[in-house]
């Protein structure tokens, strides 16, 4: 395998997760074999841990993105770890072998991580930021938005640069203010009492 040495990287047959291909990107694990040579398997699994220790809630970590998965991404956190970045709380496109900063969201019980792009623990005041901007683009608007909590993530980060957690919290705050009211197509401003 080319990985930008003069000398290739050896990845033995039975390291080999799926056959490797000429052209092709793949993540590799780099170790030294039993004559202290370096060598490559793609078989991650082998190597990264499925339950973390160390870690707590709110941590800043390193994420490489390594693949998706039916509920979203797995990623290695911190060359050690498996986590799970999940497809409903993404609100930018990301891919296999991207390398990004992240944030343990959620140790659950059985020791796997839950991870998010946003940093946990979104603040009120930063809430009510988010409300105002909402309320701003709705007076812009003539009082709607084409947006509700069922809005595509990217659609909700591309109008307010949030994602869709916080987005969702902001319009609730201001719904449960009698601010908006919520129909299906999106919201509106709420009639003010004159």
């Amino acid at each position: 395998m080319d990985w930008g040495l003069s000398k290739d990287l050896f990845i033995p047959f039975a390291e080999q997760h799926h056959p490797l291909k000429p052209g092709n990107f793949t993540i590799v694990k780099v170790y030294l074999d039993n004559q202290g040579r370096p060598a490559g398997s793609t078989r991650i699994d082998h190597w990264i841990e499925d339950t973390a220790t160390g870690l707590k809630v709110g941590e800043k970590v390193s994420l490489l993105i390594a693949e998706q998965t039916e509920l979203g991404f797995k990623a290695i956190i911190n060359h050690q770890f498996w986590g799970l970045l999940y497809s409903n709380e993404l609100y930018r496109r990301i891919r296999r072998g991207q390398v990004l900063d992240g944030y343990i969201q959620r140790i659950r019980d059985d020791g796997k991580i839950d991870l998010s792009l946003n940093q946990p623990g979104f603040n009120n005041s930063k809430i009510d930021d988010v409300a105002q901007k909402i309320v701003s683009q709705l007076n812009e608007n003539s009082g709607f938005l084409a947006l509700t909590d069922k809005s595509p993530p990217p659609a909700i980060y591309a109008a307010f640069g949030v994602s869709k957690k916080v987005f969702k919290q902001a319009i609730g705050a201001l719904y449960k203010a009698r601010k908006i009211t919520i129909e299906a197509e999106g919201i509106r401003l709420a009639p003010t009492d004159t």
